[in-house]
């Protein structure tokens, strides 16, 4: 009768661990099963663009703490950023106007041809 018991406790304990062998194997194919969801390229894009809204969002309030801490070294910083983005443009109209007063002075300077002296030849 012992050996029966014996055999009876051995294949109980055999049952026990095939029903958690099983339940680690669901688990394990779960486990898989999310990590696969995870690494579809839908999902990777997704969980970028989140990253980098969410990133956005934080340097945002970063900036206007800043500018409202600072109001005036935010206001110097943007007048700086606007004259190095529009420089060409700048340049170029700075040149035609020191051309045009550059005209108007050699101009001023000529006399009009109705006033022109004539000489004997």
């Amino acid at each position: 009768m012992a050996d029966s018991e014996d055999v009876a406790e051995a294949r109980r304990r055999v049952e026990q661990a095939r029903t958690k062998m099983w339940a680690t194997f669901d688990e394990l194919v779960d486990y898989g099963q999310a990590l696969q969801r995870k690494l579809e390229p839908s999902h990777l894009a997704r969980d970028a663009w989140d990253a980098a809204k969410n990133k956005s969002v934080d340097l945002a309030e970063d900036a206007v703490d800043a500018v409202r801490k600072r109001p005036v070294a935010a206001t110097g910083a943007v007048a700086a950023l606007a004259l190095f983005i529009a420089r060409e443009p700048l340049m170029d109209l700075a040149g035609k106007w020191m051309n045009g007063t550059k005209k108007k002075k050699r101009k001023s300077a000529v006399k009009p041809k109705d006033q022109v002296e004539k000489v004997d030849e």
